[in-house]
């Protein structure tokens, strides 16, 4: 990092301008001391990859492209700054879509050179957990959070936010990959969580028996590929039999074992550990039902829930500059040399 950079310590309002491009949203925020979010500007590409039923890679980068400028631009005019007020610049740097990734990724390195302000890696999955914090500042440690994403089924323990331990994860499918999946067989569409929410308001939980998957280890591990399988064998065997399947139940009764196994995977957890809160983040985390199953079993345990906003459950930027404040105060710079790891983990 340039040695003309002068470093703001924690007594100091602290400027960041954050980007998120990961997957199939261009995003870009402003933030003050981390949770205060002067601009959230998000623009979806949600339409554009409808048609294919997912998120196509390479049209999902070149929007991002022709997105993120523009974003930035009004990021900082909403938050009533310009590019010279700002201290740090952050960018997610995985998990994710590689070519998504190196677009936001490219576009902070040059702000951070030009700027001379440092540049932030920001860990994408550490994004959607602290968009908790954004709107609930004051949740007690230890707490754990249940991360669920498209790509992600995590089981977390935090003593502190410094650091964490893994309980549990996906062996196979994460859970927003199974709606996205069951979705698109069952032709509802893209995105296949808000989807199957939709079409499960007005059906039956119990119409079809579905399995949940059990673990011979006891671990506190989740898998959704043989309820998946089940789902589409229980489709094909209706429509050989000529049997008119009620889209309803089908939707209610698949969101009711997966939120199951999501679950009761946490209230074990919950129960082995002295906790004080428990958390939900990503995409998943904003599928009404499973906010009402965990916040009752939360309550008779009388364990503090809490959960983001709709705006913060999907992809944004200002989950990732609330994470990069936290960096920035332990000096946890990036090289100019980083590149894009679409694997990274926790």
């Amino acid at each position: 990092m340039n040695s003309k950079i002068n470093y703001k310590n924690k007594e100091d309002d602290i400027f960041i301008l954050a980007l998120e491009s990961s997957c199939d949203e261009t995003a870009a925020s402003v933030t003050k001391n981390g949770l205060e979010v002067l601009s959230n500007v998000v623009s979806s590409q949600v339409e554009l990859h409808k048609k294919f039923g997912g998120v196509v890679p390479e049209i999902a980068s070149r929007k991002h492209l022709e997105l993120l400028l523009p974003v930035i631009d009004e990021a900082l005019e909403k938050a009533g700054l310009e590019f010279a007020d700002l201290d740090a610049v952050a960018a997610t740097y995985g998990p994710g879509l590689v070519g998504g990734l190196l677009v936001g990724l490219t576009a902070a390195k040059a702000i951070s050179l030009s700027l001379e302000i440092p540049l932030i890696a920001v860990n994408h999955i550490a994004g959607h957990i602290y968009a908790n914090f954004i709107d609930n500042p004051e949740i007690k440690k230890p707490l754990i959070c249940l991360t669920i994403s498209g790509g992600h089924t995590d089981l977390l323990y935090f003593e502190d936010l410094k650091g964490y331990e893994i309980l549990g994860r996906t062996r196979d499918d994460a859970a927003g990959e199974a709606f996205d999946k069951i979705a698109r067989y069952m032709g509802l569409g893209y995105p296949g969580g808000p989807a199957i929410e939709k079409a499960a308001q007005n059906g039956n939980p119990e119409a079809v028996d579905f399995p949940r998957a059990v673990m011979n280890d006891n671990s506190f591990d989740f898998s959704f590929s043989g309820l998946k399988t089940a789902v589409m064998n229980y489709i094909n065997n209706q429509k050989q039999k000529n049997i008119k399947i009620n889209k309803a139940d089908l939707a209610a009764s698949f969101q009711e074992a997966v939120i199951d196994s999501l679950s009761s995977k946490l209230l074990e957890a919950v129960e082995k550990y002295n906790i004080k809160s428990v958390v939900l983040s990503g995409g998943v985390a904003a599928n009404q039902r499973l906010r009402e199953i965990v916040a009752s079993k939360m309550k008779e345990l009388e364990i503090d829930f809490y959960y983001p906003s709709l705006e913060l459950c999907t992809d944004n930027a200002a989950m990732i500059g609330a994470v990069a404040y936290y960096q920035y105060l332990d000096r946890d710079f990036a090289s100019l040399a980083i590149s894009a790891d679409p694997s990274l983990k926790l």
